[in-house]
């Protein structure tokens, strides 16, 4: 994970609310049957539903995300699970926080 990736993974509002919403995902969206959204992740679908726009557009945002090491996947049938990766996004709190209180 390069702090910059991060920082430019960040600079899209859409790519910010993508990550609110998997901070709580029950709130957020309607899960797939049998599916713990906590563990598994939302379905591309139904973030591409939330975001109102291409799934082109939604896959190449949590494609960046991905890439940034904000996000993980999984693949179960043929759907693919987003969440949140939480120990990455806690190292990027630590990296800021040595940055600005030096």
């Amino acid at each position: 994970m390069e702090p910059i990736e991060v920082f430019k993974a960040l600079s899209n509002e859409s790519r910010l609310q993508i990550l609110q919403w998997l901070k709580e995902p029950d709130r957020h969206f309607t899960p797939h049957e049998g599916i713990d959204m906590n563990t598994t992740g939302v379905c591309v679908s139904q973030i591409t539903d939330k975001l109102k726009m291409t799934q082109s557009t939604a896959s190449q945002y949590l494609s960046i995300l991905l890439r940034a090491g904000l996000i993980t996947t999984e693949r179960i049938g043929k759907y693919t699970y987003y969440k949140r990766d939480e120990n990455a996004i806690k190292k990027i709190a630590e990296i800021l926080e040595k940055i600005f209180n030096k």
